[in-house]
């Protein structure tokens, strides 16, 4: 409403919405999808909190959620770019293990990006991110990429993440009730590539879309 010209407080929202018979859905109980207790060494925490960066590919971070269907639990896994908070990667699946939730997402957010820079990839310390297979897989950038890890039991070393899954479930998951995986894929698909990646607006990004935002950087660019 802003990006409209209308200002409006958040009581005349809230009574707006109330006389039209709309109401917002509360976040619901948690369920932890993170397993730190595990063998594997964890990286230190690089990005200490440090969420805003100076150019895209320079800090990625990573989470993983369920989604309820009546096949059962689906998991989420996203990678998101901290420069403009776009998601370059998800992967939804049945598995928690690490091929079919960290190495499947990183396989889609690298697939149109050509690292020439180095970059920070920072998640939890959840098994799947810890995994050899997944370190390896990092380690195989020559260098380019150095793992970051949250503290343990600290969402807040995880802020960005945290805050995408507590929109995608309020904003959408919420009011769908899926009986199929597949049903929930596409939804989230909907979600992240037509809406999100697209025409959402971020306070963040001076409530623009990630699109408006980039165009803004490539002229900005352009200028320099």
């Amino acid at each position: 409403m802003k990006a409209l010209g209308f200002k409006v407080s958040k009581p005349r929202v809230a009574r707006i919405m109330k006389a039209n018979y709309l109401y917002a859905k509360r976040k619901r109980k948690f369920r932890t999808t993170t397993d730190s207790d595990h063998k594997y060494p964890t990286a230190p925490n690089l990005l200490n909190q440090c969420f805003n960066v100076a150019r895209a590919n320079q800090v990625w971070v990573s989470d993983i959620t369920y989604v309820q269907t009546k096949e059962g639990w689906s998991y989420l896994t996203v990678i998101i770019d901290l420069f403009n908070r776009k998601v370059i990667g998800w992967a939804l699946g049945d598995t928690l293990n690490t091929e079919g939730t960290a190495i499947k997402a990183w396989q889609m957010a690298i697939k149109n990006t050509t690292l020439t820079q180095p970059l920070i990839f920072h998640s939890d310390q959840g098994i799947q991110y810890a995994s050899q297979k997944f370190t390896n897989l990092l380690k195989s950038y020559n260098g380019l990429v150095k793992q970051s890890m949250s503290r343990k039991g600290n969402c807040w070393d995880n802020a960005v993440a945290e805050s995408f899954f507590k929109s995608l479930k309020v904003e959408w998951v919420y009011w769908h009730k899926y009986k199929l995986r597949s049903q929930a894929e596409l939804s989230i698909f909907q979600w992240i590539e037509t809406w999100y990646n697209t025409r959402r607006r971020h306070s963040y990004l001076g409530n623009r879309t990630i699109k408006e935002f980039e165009i803004k950087m490539y002229n900005q660019k352009l200028a320099a």
